[in-house]
């Protein structure tokens, strides 16, 4: 191991598509070389402590294989065929495809396509300043957040809650649908810390033994998608047993009649049916929070991402005004602060250039836009350009096989700006190098807390990568819309633009202060000056159809998913992939502990966690199919198959199987990915992509 002895120490955020959105310390070896990076300790909410992987992050800035020049496809697309190229000829050629495609088809056949390789504001979200002005085909971002946000929204009329560092001084804390072992440690800190403080239970609901339930003082292994039968048998035990609190619910909610009626036969019995879990445990569950008033329930994403999931996520959300925990501090129900933060990016997206007639595509059907579908196309010209940022569609988009067959056509050209060649890249015909956020200037906000945090350039990156807003501001001088007044200021013009309206000051400020915190006052927090919707009431009966969200597509595309299906109250629908004889398994695709989506997955710590791509099978199923242990297995749907390796886990319900992480489509046996498997059906009613609702078959390979 090599020892740094005279290092200096940086300061910036991890920039990773993760609510916790670290502070950090960064050991500053050189100009250009970094050893490791720590937690800040001096965060309220960070408090030291960070993943593994972003805490061997040298791996990765130093890795050998990094993509350092430009490069133009000399063979057939896949092939790895290269020639490098300049910069300047690069871009030249990249201009010029897409002036062809406008010329061809107008301006809406070429595709910016992004998403959250990086979280910073300006590299990010500065790919839509050059959308907007060249009138480019929009993208209504759907992949990971709109179930999670809608159904918590149709509650609270507002994406934001109780202080995340509150969990500290709670007496109970419900860990649901989030697996924060491997993807957000600060939620293990701080829930850690109030139980050796002050005796606090943690409470883990998943789909599988996981990390979190192992630390958990009490576990519950529920099929997917019964998140909602849970919650409201859990309601009707609160009403039955006296634990409601009827003051609070007269005064905060907006029919708790109704909902106690609907609720009468939403018994533990009926819900054990739907669940799997046990009678007891359900009723043991119920009392603990009943007798609980300061109970913290931290709510993830991945309960969220089924074909129910906005309806999940309203139904576990109601908990807490059932019970009234939003009074009290350490109690409440929290998903996600993004609400709180109020920057205004309009400049460095170009929005006065938006027009509300250019289509919006979306992201989760990329494979559908890119094979022709009309619906997906939104009646449109086809896509046949393409700039691809801080994401990895050929691995990380539903429906797989869609994707890559769309990239591979002839007549699409596609620009991949990345670190790494990966699955998309390597379809791409020019892909340019792209830096990484130590050494670039950016600015990150964290949807898990309340801190907007500076990201300025610590090191040089090598001879060769760009950044993102590099790319965006030589386009548009190719392109003829440099001359407007969003272009041609460098990052931290546009960062101080944004800061000074949200009255924070400057750039400069900010990194001489780390960061600064904008957690609401307690009352506003908790919603004790009313909730988010106009009648100041948390909703039991949501308008599904009419009520702003985040995420709620456009008026062009009109309410998205079965909307007919969704319930008057908190409840569970069978919208999901239910099991059938010729598809007797339901399939999840959870993230590792070892990677972070598809990033990570080159670097040899993360490596070393993970082998290879496996199947987590109840033995009990595997016995049934004389499946052992390593064994190869084949598992698919009507939209394809693969092969993995079996990993025989007895926590793990039967019927029920788990492939965790978005390992590289080469680490497979055949070459494909787990995204072969799952679906892009759009979830009601404001879409998002159903990545853990998957009916399959399995049989041995």
């Amino acid at each position: 191991m090599t020892v740094h002895t005279h290092t200096r120490t940086g300061h910036s955020a991890c920039p990773h598509d993760c609510p916790s959105t670290c502070a950090l310390d960064v050991e500053l070896v050189d100009g250009s070389t970094i050893g490791r990076i720590h937690g800040a300790r001096d965060n309220s909410y960070t408090v030291g402590v960070i993943c593994a992987k972003v805490a061997r992050y040298a791996e990765r800035i130093h890795h050998p294989q990094r993509l350092l020049k430009p490069l133009v496809r000399s063979g057939p697309k896949g092939t790895g065929q290269w020639k490098e190229a300049s910069w300047e000829a690069a871009l030249d050629l990249v201009a010029g495809k897409f002036q062809a495609a406008e010329q061809e088809f107008g301006s809406e056949a070429v595709w910016p396509y992004q998403y959250a390789g990086t979280m910073g504001l300006v590299q990010r979200d500065g790919i839509h300043r050059l959308r907007h002005a060249k009138k480019y085909s929009n993208q209504f971002d759907s992949i990971c957040t709109n179930p999670a946000w809608t159904g918590f929204v149709m509650g609270t009329g507002y994406l934001a809650g109780p202080d995340p560092r509150e969990m500290a001084k709670s007496d109970c804390i419900v860990i649901w649908g989030t697996n924060p072992v491997s993807t957000q440690v600060n939620v293990m800190t701080h829930a850690t810390r109030a139980r050796k403080e002050r005796g606090a239970r943690i409470v883990a609901i998943d789909i599988y033994e996981n990390g979190t339930i192992k630390q958990a003082d009490m576990g519950l292994v529920l099929r997917p998608g019964s998140d909602g039968a849970l919650a409201c048998a859990v309601m009707h035990v609160l009403f039955r047993d006296g634990y409601a609190d009827r003051q609070y619910l007269a005064q905060y909610t907006d029919d708790p009649g109704g909902l106690e009626n609907h609720l009468k036969d939403k018994t533990p019995q009926w819900a054990s049916a739907i669940t799997g879990l046990g009678v007891g445990e359900i009723v043991d569950f119920a009392k603990l929070i009943g007798e609980t008033k300061r109970t913290y329930f931290r709510l993830g994403y991945g309960f969220t991402r089924g074909r129910n999931g906005a309806v999940n996520m309203h139904a576990v959300t109601s908990i807490a005004a059932v019970t009234g925990a939003w009074r009290y501090e350490g109690g409440g129900a929290f998903h996600s602060n993004s609400g709180v933060f109020k920057l205004d990016k309009s400049v460095i997206e170009g929005t006065r250039h938006f027009d509300p007639r250019v289509r919006f595509l979306d992201q989760s059907q990329i494979g559908r836009v890119l094979t022709g579908d009309s619906d997906a196309l939104q009646g449109g010209p086809p896509v046949t350009a393409m700039l691809v940022q801080n994401t990895n569609p050929a691995n990380v988009a539903p429906e797989q096989r869609l994707v890559c067959k769309g990239l591979a056509r002839e007549d699409l050209f596609v620009c991949v700006h990345e670190q790494f060649m990966t699955d998309t890249a390597l379809m791409a015909d020019v892909v340019l190098p792209a830096t990484m956020f130590l050494e670039h200037d950016d600015v990150y906000r964290g949807g898990g807390h309340q801190f907007i945090i500076a990201g300025p350039k610590l090191v040089d990156p090598p001879e060769g990568p760009r950044q993102n807003h590099f790319v965006i501001e030589e386009l548009a001088q190719r392109l003829g819309v440099a001359h407007l007044p969003e272009f041609g200021h460098d990052p931290r013009t546009l960062i101080d633009g944004m800061l000074k309206k949200r009255g924070l000051g400057t750039y400069q400020d900010l990194i001489d202060g780390r960061w600064a915190d904008i957690q609401p006052e307690f009352a506003e927090a908790h919603f004790l000056n009313g909730f988010g919707h106009r009648d100041k009431k948390f909703h039991f009966r949501p308008d599904w159809a009419n009520t702003p969200a985040p995420g709620k597509p456009p008026k062009s595309m009109g309410i998205l998913g079965p909307v007919a299906a969704l319930p008057e109250f908190p409840d569970h629908i069978e919208t999901i992939e239910t099991t059938d004889a010729d598809h007797p398994f339901r399939l999840a695709t959870s993230p590792a502990n070892a990677f972070l989506n598809s990033t990570f997955s080159e670097t040899p710590g993360s490596l070393k966690r993970q082998s290879r791509p496996e199947l987590i099978i109840n033995p009990a199923d595997a016995a049934d199919l004389a499946i052992a242990d390593g064994a190869t297995v084949e598992i698919g749907n009507p939209r394809g198959e693969l092969v993995l390796h079996a990993r025989l886990f007895d926590g793990v319900k039967r019927g029920v199987l788990i492939a965790e992480g978005i390992w590289p489509n080469s680490a497979h046996i055949r070459g494909e990915g787990i995204n072969v498997l799952t679906g892009a059906d759009q979830i009601a009613p404001y879409g998002g992509a159903a990545f853990h609702d998957n009916r399959v078959w399995l049989r041995p390979a």
